[in-house]
């Protein structure tokens, strides 16, 4: 399964099965049971996952007390608190797996000794978080853009594969809705 690792490399730059040998022992394997949390707010963030299998749910606690969601990440996605893992700082976000999940995990001083390894890693790395970077973009845009009802539904038919993992209370989260707002235009669509 971590060759699903390999696979995603190749898609930016050229790695080869032997330097993959070679980069493979900077990671952990971990799996993780549904609903179980791999990293707490508060917490010095030190690490970041890769999905191989399943998914993660990255979220922060209002003064409320309610749960709002700000990334997921599924097969072939990084998650962490980039911010924070890159000044090693503690995170104000948790981290937890929506379903039962297999993820690598790279602490941040193993993945420094990987870029100086294997300097190509940094084309890789700088690329998906450009990648990121303009999805946040486009996220705020329709959230600022448009309706409540429209953000919902853009998000459900452009990213089906979530719509249909994903509980609806964490897809209303997401997108700063109420699960109840939620039913009620999921209802009226219906009708």
């Amino acid at each position: 399964m971590p060759k699903r690792l390999l696979a995603h490399f190749n898609q930016y730059v050229s790695i080869s099965e032997e330097e993959f040998m070679d980069i493979l022992p900077y990671f952990e394997r971990k799996t993780a049971r549904k609903k179980e949390m791999i990293s707490r707010a508060g917490v010095s963030c030190d690490q970041t996952y890769f999905v191989l299998e399943g998914c993660l749910n990255m979220y922060f606690t209002t003064e409320k007390g309610s749960e709002r969601t700000v990334q997921f990440a599924i097969e072939n996605w990084w998650l962490t608190d980039d911010l924070a893992y890159i000044n090693k700082q503690p995170t104000e976000f948790n981290i937890q797996a929506v379903e039962k999940t297999a993820y690598l995990v790279i602490s941040h001083d193993q993945h420094m000794k990987l870029l100086e390894r294997f300097p190509k890693l940094e084309k890789y790395f700088r690329s998906i978080y450009q990648i990121a970077y303009g999805a946040s973009l486009i996220k705020f845009k329709f959230l600022q853009d448009l309706s409540k009802e429209e953000i919902y539904f853009h998000f459900t038919e452009n990213f089906p594969g979530f719509a249909q993992r994903v509980p609806q209370y964490l897809i209303a989260s997401f997108l700063g809705l109420t699960p109840e707002y939620v039913s009620e235009i999921r209802a009226k669509r219906r009708s």
